[in-house]
């Protein structure tokens, strides 16, 4: 058995804290201005352990920061992998629970169910494509646990990838024949369009962040599994949302889903 060093798991069970009392806290770089990626990916990982043991059942993973907006907004300049775990899980059209959220977003997602397991390192787009069974249209709330909405890399990949709930479409579409990456979407929120974008805006192809995924999780000793879900990450920009709202995302050929708060 791994022993996680102490303040690892310290940091881990105080994000934890946050999330779960609707507390902002300070960066971590802030305190710890060594943090790395890898370091950060230890206190995800401790995090998941946490969430296991308190009951949580992994489901799946989300890429984060995937798209150009979301990079430029952030100042960061690549993806991240975080974990889905069933306590996040919302039905389609699923009011979203907004105790104990900080400061909610809502954006839209190409999302991919997985039917064989996959794992890096050297996997392909091809590779990828063969293990993805179904393609849904999928709603992602994320919630920062950082004051003001602003992190670093490491402070964001610590914090899971700012995780709080997704909802996918009641409907699924076999993956063949679909063009994923001209797979165009617009979202609205109470009925006024708000952004769109296409697939492409996933880094090029959600399929890469697939790969992505499954190469970073490689170099961790962790595969992707069936029955996976994988939110490949937001094609726009996220949208802030309070009490009453309802965001839905319109896709060409995925059809739609909605969150109300």
């Amino acid at each position: 058995m791994t022993t996680v060093p102490t303040d690892i798991h310290a940091i881990a069970a105080e994000l934890l804290r946050a999330e779960d009392r609707g507390a902002e806290t300070d960066l971590l770089t802030s305190r710890l201005p060594g943090l790395d990626v890898e370091t950060a990916y230890d206190i995800q990982a401790e995090t998941l352990a946490l969430r296991k043991r308190r009951g949580e059942r992994v489901v799946g993973v989300k890429l984060g920061l995937t798209s150009p907006a979301k990079q430029r907004r952030m100042n960061v300049d690549e993806p991240l992998v975080a974990w889905l775990t069933d306590r996040m899980t919302l039905g389609p059209g699923a009011k979203v629970p907004l105790e104990p959220l900080i400061h909610p977003r809502v954006e839209p997602e190409i999302v991919l169910e997985i039917g064989a397991p996959l794992a890096g390192p050297g996997v392909t787009a091809g590779q990828a494509l063969e293990c993805v069974s179904a393609v849904r249209a999928g709603l992602e709330v994320i919630d920062s646990r950082y004051r003001d909405y602003r992190f670093t890399l490491p402070d964001v990949i610590a914090d899971n990838a700012s995780s709080a709930h997704y909802a996918l479409a009641g409907t699924s579409t076999p993956p063949g024949g679909l063009d994923l990456v001209a797979e165009p979407c617009r979202m609205e929120k109470n009925g006024q369009p708000v952004s769109e974008g296409v697939g492409a805006d996933v880094l090029g192809d959600p399929l890469r962040a697939l790969v992505f995924a499954a190469e970073l999780l490689g170099r961790r000793g962790i595969r992707i599994e069936p029955g996976w879900t994988v939110l490949t990450g937001g094609i726009t920009d996220a949208v802030p949302v309070t009490a009453g709202d309802e965001v839905t995302a319109y896709f060409g050929t995925l059809g739609e889903v909605t969150v109300r708060t």
